[in-house]
């Protein structure tokens, strides 16, 4: 007999599948295998056993039979067929076992407006459970799972500040508002009605923060200083419960995000005020004196990022080709301290070129930096910064904005935070005309979208100056009626006009 025809036994699908027998039962029950009645012996046809299971499964696994859509006064209900009734209340509940963790059954319940539907829903969630995939458990909390994120997932793909953010935002909204809450339980609604709540209450009252405090000013003593959460502090709260929930839907902990169906709004830009060009130039002459003038040039004629300038190496840069490498940054963490770390993203990870003066004043600045090396003998610790304490360390980022604070000062100039500088670059760059895809290369940014949406107002700005530009050239000298030259006459009427 060909392999075609090959009728087995059902020992031999036992062998072939590596099964018990309830198991090749339970697989003729849910019509996953087919039979013939030879006389009084059962076979069952080869080929349709071999494309049932490319790859065995694991011995003893049980399935779940799915309930027939036969109403039961007209049949014999089977073990596992699971129940379905209509209830007081006019719905209809289908009640069924599915697998559980541990190779156990689990009793679950569905409802629906109409017996077909509810049968439906039982079907789908046992044919689920069959396939591997896991049931949602009523017993585990949010605040539980938030908790395995942080500490199994997040801690291994996310930058160590970044991750202690997130740990601080759940920690300190998400656990106290949404912890209690099941997660296979929650709703959007539940998601909407707490932002709202965030939105509206002060956060001195909620958290006690003015308890905690020296000397009690607002709602300890009972005049509360309505200290709410701003728009972007809530959509960042918002986005970090829709990435935890993403990954429980990843992880197949939860059919669907929540989350996601939620709007919290598009909280407003952070308003920057960059440094003018004249501003500019007398932050530049008030730091020429200063040993880390070389810092701040290359700050405010490149656009780096403070990390990405402490980051840089001298191995990094080439004064003779005129141009650096941006390969890493350098933070301040919170277990680590001082630490060399990878870009922020791919995009970031860049060549840039260096204009002369900042070539300039980098020669000088090495010069500078030897005499130091040679001053500090053997107090020098050797760390191939480009720039570093007179000692040789790398310099803390805190550090390096109270120096810049002291310069703008010492300049007479507003105060602005360090990144400003990055801002100011673009916007200088912006009104003389260059292309965004050349600025966002130069910045480092992921999308060009990035760049034209931090720096839409300039964009504004400069369609201001080319509307006013091209209204002097229409409307002419006051009083003088244009002449229109030969071969200037308007278009006839329906012709196309590109």
């Amino acid at each position: 007999m060909t392999a075609s025809a090959e009728l087995l036994t059902v020992p031999e699908v036992m062998a072939r599948l590596k099964i018990s027998r309830s198991a090749v039962y339970d697989l003729l029950r849910t019509r996953q295998l087919t039979s013939i009645t030879l006389g009084r012996a059962r076979r069952i046809p080869h080929p349709r056993a071999h494309q049932l299971h490319p790859h065995p499964p694991r011995t003893g696994r049980r399935l779940m039979t799915t309930p027939r859509d036969t109403p039961a006064s007209r049949r014999t209900r089977a073990n596992g067929d699971g129940t379905i009734y209509q209830r007081k209340d006019s719905r209809w509940e289908a009640a069924g076992y599915v697998l559980a963790p541990g190779n156990t059954r689990k009793r679950i319940r569905v409802y629906g407006t109409t017996r077909k539907e509810a049968l439906a829903k039982l079907t789908e969630k046992i044919v689920n459970s069959n396939r591997g995939l896991p049931v949602p458990s009523a017993q585990g909390t949010l605040a539980a799972y938030l908790t395995y994120w942080l500490e199994n997932v997040t801690v291994h793909h996310l930058r160590e500040n970044t991750h202690t953010r997130y740990t601080a935002c759940v920690n300190r909204y998400l656990i106290p508002g949404l912890g209690k809450k099941k997660l296979a339980k929650l709703t959007a609604k539940d998601v909407r009605t707490w932002l709202n709540q965030l939105r509206t209450t002060c956060q001195c009252c909620t958290r006690g923060i003015d308890v905690g405090r020296d000397e009690p000013r607002c709602c300890a003593v009972g005049a509360c200083c309505s200290k709410r959460l701003s728009p972007l502090t809530l959509a960042y709260i918002h986005s970090v419960l829709k990435s935890a929930l993403e990954h429980a839907v990843r992880e197949e902990e939860i059919p669907r995000n929540v989350a996601r169906n939620v709007r919290t709004g598009t909280p407003r830009p952070w308003r920057f005020e960059p440094l003018t060009a004249d501003e500019a130039r007398q932050f530049l002459t008030a730091s020429r004196d200063h040993r880390l003038h070389a810092l701040l040039e290359l700050a405010l004629r490149t656009g780096l990022r403070k990390g990405e300038l402490l980051g840089l190496y001298w191995e990094d840069i080439d004064l003779d080709a005129g141009t650096a490498a941006i390969r890493r940054t350098l933070q301040r963490t919170n277990a680590g301290g001082l630490n060399t770390l990878p870009t922020k993203n791919r995009a970031s990870e860049r060549r840039i070129a260096l204009p002369a003066s900042c070539l300039h004043s980098l020669k000088l600045h090495r010069e500078q930096q030897q005499a130091e090396r040679d001053g500090a003998g053997d107090e020098w610790q050797e760390s191939g910064h480009a720039f570093t304490t007179p000692q040789g360390r790398p310099i803390d980022p805190t550090n390096l904005t109270r120096t810049f604070i002291t310069l703008l000062r010492k300049a007479g100039l507003r105060r602005i935070r360090f990144h400003d500088l990055r801002h100011s670059t673009a916007t200088l760059l912006l009104e003389q005309g260059v292309e965004f895809v050349v600025i966002k290369e130069l910045l480092g940014h992921t999308h060009i979208g990035v760049t034209a949406t931090v720096y839409a107002h300039v964009r504004l700005r400069l369609q201001r100056d080319a509307i006013d530009t091209l209204s002097a050239v229409l409307d002419g000298p006051a009083g003088h009626e244009p002449t229109r030259a030969d071969g200037d006459d308007p278009p006839l009427c329906g012709a196309t006009v590109r």
